[in-house]
């Protein structure tokens, strides 16, 4: 929040909502809790339970990343499905717009990309796990609303953010964007989506997986979507100078039997792991584009560009295979 009084409010407002869950119980301090990309996220106890509360910006309306309802009420339509959730306990749509969710305990970490100490042993496993998950995810079926996403229509989503990246950031990139739009392929009956659906993303407990999280980019579209991106983290040669060998991490095509789990492989996979692709090198050559335009200083941000030209290389070599 942008001031002290402004945080005030809020915790005054959240303590209001669940204070009736809590009769007598002193609340904690509304504390900032670091990691978050959208929207601003705080942690707040009361007793022992602990609870995670998404708000909208001040001052910023509630759309795209920000729009911490639209994620509420995904994570309402989920509960009590196969697919692990946090629980929602408040919402509260009085401007700054906010939610209230159960504080889930476990880690959140992406073995190739992350800094961490965990048994190779135990990130295969999970990712074998959390590959069920996914297939549980585009399995159920909800209430939910949303615009339906195409495999063109994701494409044109992509496209637009790697054309406003500086052409000398993504090489090749116009070749792969007119390869991609002559080969679109037919869609595939509409699921739910996640967005961002890979380990990094899910809280796991030892081997399993305790709850999905960062909803901020869900949907209704083709569920080859989220299964090429999900995909694309299984090797860390997919991300040079940034990734990490980690032995034992199950393949692309494991984790595709893992989630298939025994049905007929889904048709025209080759241009979604391409899709995938271009969908990493233009989220990386925006997010570099910032940083040198001052918008957002991080110098880390200068090891992207190897990652960029080899998603992009890729790409190419697997939509010529499949040609």
């Amino acid at each position: 929040m942008s001031t002290a009084t402004e945080v005030t409010e809020l915790a005054g407002r959240v303590r209001e909502r669940l204070a009736v869950r809590h009769p007598g119980v002193p609340f904690g301090e509304l504390r900032t809790l670091p990691g978050g990309h959208s929207g601003l996220t705080y942690s707040i106890a009361a007793g022992s339970a602990s609870y995670v509360v998404k708000v909208v910006p001040p001052g910023q309306r509630p759309v795209g990343r920000n729009d911490v309802l639209r994620q509420a009420e995904v994570l309402r339509a989920l509960t009590g499905s196969p697919v692990p959730v946090p629980q929602v306990f408040a919402v509260d749509e009085r401007e700054p717009a906010w939610f209230a969710m159960e504080f889930v305990d476990g880690e959140a970490v992406e073995p190739v990309l992350d800094e961490h100490r965990l048994d190779p042993g135990l990130c295969r496993t999970r990712m074998l796990a959390v590959a069920g998950v996914l297939r549980d995810l585009h399995g159920t079926k909800t209430e939910v609303t949303s615009e339906l996403l195409d495999p063109a229509g994701e494409l044109e989503r992509w496209g637009r953010t790697m054309r406003a990246v500086p052409e000398d950031l993504r090489p090749g990139a116009e070749e792969l964007l007119s390869r991609l739009a002559s080969m679109v392929p037919d869609g595939m009956p509409p699921t739910l989506t996640h967005g961002d659906f890979r380990l990094g993303n899910v809280l796991c407990r030892g081997e399993r997986p305790a709850a999905v999280v960062d909803w901020e980019i869900w949907g209704l579209g083709d569920p080859r979507i989220d299964l090429g991106w999900f995909l694309l983290f299984a090797d860390h040669r997919n991300f040079p100078q940034l990734g990490r060998q980690v032995p034992g991490l199950p393949t692309e095509e494991e984790l595709l039997a893992a989630y298939t789990d025994g049905r007929t492989e889904l048709p025209d996979l080759a241009w979604f792991r391409a899709l995938a692709r271009t969908k990493m090198a233009a989220i990386m050559g925006h997010n570099l584009r910032r940083h040198r335009e001052g918008k957002h200083h991080d110098p880390d941000q200068e090891r992207l560009p190897p990652t960029i030209a080899a998603m992009i290389r890729t790409a190419l070599d697997i939509l010529a295979q499949r040609s």
